[in-house]
């Protein structure tokens, strides 16, 4: 994909885009879970061993149990060996800093500067410390590093939980690109070898941004396309969120000019 062209060519299959696209709850209103999971399972490619299916490419996307973060799908740029290259196995990508690239590559992702706040907790509010989280998201222009830009893998870190089950990164604000409400995709490991070895991710979700924040930074230069695709979708249109946005909407603050803070609470057991 080229910055400018507003879609994505990496293709999950149609395993992972019925569920994209409709939302999971939607899609099985509409085919039923049977004819739903049959056609899924029809498409779905071989499994990888030493890898849960919500860390996969376009992932089942499941609801969860009640009390925990929705799952959904990692799409079609996880960057964790499910889809490609596998940027959590190597040298560096345990950082706070995610705007440039490390070990042989270089460059420097630019945006309004973001501070991404994340707390993991049990179903019943208990901190998770020493749980890995692992984050990704697209940059200015809406492209992917290792997919979009392959000399690239900006924008993708790995940081454990402190004693209060929080991780903080900072990064940029993403662009909205053709089709999506602007987002942040996470995996969460049960710890940091199991994220950086191969493991099952917990929890597979997205946090998105409110709209009046998204309005703020997409008036800023290098933001421009954002605009146009932005009008053209909606949180209750969006693929992913359309099914219920609450428990994924960050809570912000700060302001684009000195930085944003987004903060959500993650609970995943």
């Amino acid at each position: 994909m080229t910055p400018s062209s507003g879609r994505h060519d990496h293709d999950a299959g149609l395993r992972g885009d019925l569920p994209r696209l409709l939302g999971r709850r939607r899609a099985l209103a509409l085919f039923g879970a049977a004819g739903l999971a049959g056609l899924t399972a029809a498409c779905a490619p071989p499994a990888r061993p030493g890898r849960g299916e919500a860390g996969g490419p376009g992932g089942a996307v499941e609801s969860g149990s009640p009390g925990e973060i929705p799952q959904e799908t990692a799409g079609p740029f996880p960057g964790d060996g499910t889809n490609g290259p596998n940027v959590l196995q190597e040298a560096g990508v345990v950082r706070r800093d995610i705007r440039p690239s490390f070990g042989a590559l270089t460059g420097v992702a630019e945006g309004a500067p973001l501070t991404l706040d994340l707390t993991v907790t049990s179903a019943a509010g208990a901190a998770l410390p020493g749980a890995a989280v692992y984050v990704w998201h697209c940059d200015r222009s809406g492209a992917y590093s290792l997919y979009d830009v392959e000399d690239q893998n900006y924008l993708r870190g790995v940081q454990v939980a402190d004693a209060g089950g929080r991780v903080t990164f900072t990064s940029i604000v993403p662009a909205a690109y053709a089709g999506r409400w602007p987002h942040v995709h996470f995996e969460v490991y049960p710890d940091l070898a199991r994220a950086t070895g191969g493991g099952a991710a917990i929890t597979t979700s997205q946090l998105a941004f409110p709209e009046s924040v998204c309005r703020q930074v997409y008036a800023l230069p290098g933001y421009e396309d954002s605009v146009g695709n932005l009008d053209d979708v909606s949180l209750d249109s969006d693929g992913v969120f359309a099914d219920g946005v609450d428990a994924q909407l960050a809570r912000m603050g700060g302001d684009p000019a000195t930085g944003l803070v987004a903060a959500l609470t993650v609970p995943v057991v």
